[in-house]
């Protein structure tokens, strides 16, 4: 909604994960909305590890995020848009009705361009694709909090452009030292093409990389989201971790992501 630093009732916080009245939780306060608990609870957790940024309740649908405003203070939502009882932007346009003053992240799988216009409209501050890892979530979570803090008055169309850019523009995340973007997106290009998923010695062997390299490239599209891996047991010996990409990952440059 409007990113102006404005909150809502206070009280106590709505049920799932972070279960609790959230009194004196510092900084911004997220309620998270998302039908699937395994991705709330993920979400929750990335949001817990971003400094500022507190996540007071997870619902499950868009019952329970009302009954959770209704009952604490909620700076912003990171709000899915496929609920079992209706559809995100509904519901961020009725907030937005009523004069309810909390912002909004919008986190979906729809990639439908019409969609973002009308999260646009509504006033939605950031619309962030799943499947997205914990340094996606980061990085807008830390612009939406520059944005917020910016105080005072524009001096002119700079300081205004700049408050915009720091909410509108996010860069790439940064890929983890030792780790090189083509050779990441060359691992990512043989695990897609792997339907049965392939070991850290077999990407090695397609990549042309010591089985170490391709272990920790293939390491980090799982940290990303991108990836699973699965241990598998055989005669004897330890069981060999096998990777696999997961449907519904993004197919384009991952190091761009």
């Amino acid at each position: 909604m409007n990113a102006t630093g404005r909150t809502g009732p206070a009280g106590t916080a709505g049920r799932g994960a972070a279960e609790g009245d959230g009194a004196g939780a510092p900084g911004v306060r997220v309620l998270v909305v998302e039908d699937d608990p395994v991705a709330a609870a993920a979400h929750a957790l990335y949001i817990g590890r971003v400094p500022g940024f507190t996540a007071v309740a997870v619902v499950h649908s868009l019952a329970e995020a009302t009954r959770a405003l209704e009952r604490t203070r909620v700076d912003l939502l990171l709000l899915d848009l496929g609920l079992p009882d209706g559809h995100g932007l509904r519901f961020a346009r009725g907030l937005r009705a009523a004069g309810h003053p909390v912002d909004v992240i919008v986190v979906t799988s729809a990639r439908d361009l019409a969609v973002v216009r009308e999260s646009v409209s509504l006033g939605v501050v950031q619309y962030v694709l799943k499947p997205f890892a914990f340094p996606t979530l980061r990085e807008r979570l830390l612009r939406y909090a520059e944005f917020r803090g910016a105080a005072g008055e524009a001096a002119g169309q700079d300081d205004v452009d700049r408050a915009m850019a720091a909410l509108r523009a996010p860069g790439p995340a940064e890929l983890p030292k030792g780790l090189s973007a083509p050779t990441l997106d060359r691992v990512a290009a043989l695990l897609r093409a792997a339907p049965e998923g392939l070991t850290a010695a077999g990407a090695a062997e397609a990549a042309g990389t010591s089985r170490i390299t391709a272990r920790r490239y293939l390491e980090h599209l799982v940290d990303t989201g991108r990836a699973d891996r699965t241990p598998r047991y055989g005669q004897v010996g330890r069981p060999e971790l096998h990777y696999r990409w997961l449907a519904g990952a993004a197919a384009g440059s991952v190091s761009k992501v």
